[in-house]
């Protein structure tokens, strides 16, 4: 038992000589301010934390990914990257040493090669994006997916049989084929083509400073 008590003790004393936490660079950010709001703790899940992006360019410019705040952040602070927009409404990050306001892009100092993939992967981000958040039968605004060939008819889950729908527009035509209900698309659905809509099919929400950047499609 002396020893187990004496063991405990030591590693005790260990902890508390390691000094306070949030020195340089490498300091844990503490909190987040965001403007006519309350101080938020940074590991809240809940927070701005989880839920804010930043926008990371290649150093040629091209749109790469939208990364999570604390990553932004931390590649700014470690001179990977520069701030290409400020954002004066944003969030405020605080340390024990610095405080940083987060941008809403940010811009690689280092040329990063990006692997090409012809085809866009289907999300429905994307085919939002590509449909402008409109209904391809109705032009009203879209807040589902449909199936122009319906699948329990064979239809597949391709850009080409997928387009943006309305709820009503979802629900009366059911299963049905468009020649069964006289309906026409506004337009023919085909995939999206650049690096871009990789990123478009990540985000469902895009920063207004982001869209220069994001080519046709996001706009």
């Amino acid at each position: 038992m002396a020893q187990r008590k004496r063991n405990l003790a030591k590693r005790v004393g260990h902890r508390s000589s390691a000094g306070p936490v949030g020195q340089g660079i490498g300091a844990p950010l503490h909190s987040v301010e965001t403007v006519g709001e309350p101080p938020t703790v940074a590991h809240d899940p809940s927070s701005v934390w989880g839920r804010r992006r930043v926008l990371l360019l290649n150093s040629t410019y091209e749109p790469l990914t939208a990364l999570p705040m604390r990553r932004a952040i931390v590649m700014l602070l470690c001179g990977k990257a520069d701030v290409v927009h400020d954002d004066p409404n944003g969030p405020i990050i605080h340390s024990a040493m610095r405080t940083v306001a987060v941008p809403s892009v940010i811009r690689l100092r280092s040329y990063v090669r990006v692997p090409y993939r012809a085809r866009v992967p289907m999300t429905r981000a994307a085919l939002m994006h590509r449909d402008r958040f409109r209904c391809a039968y109705c032009g009203s605004k879209a807040d589902t997916v449909d199936h122009v060939v319906p699948r329990s008819r064979g239809g597949e889950h391709t850009w080409e049989n997928c387009v943006a729908c309305c709820s009503t527009c979802n629900h009366r035509k059911a299963d049905r084929l468009l020649s069964e209900l006289g309906w026409a698309l506004r337009r023919a659905p085909m995939p999206p083509k650049g690096q871009h809509w990789r990123l478009l099919s990540t985000v469902k929400e895009l920063d207004p400073a982001w869209v220069r950047y994001l080519g046709e499609g996001a706009a």
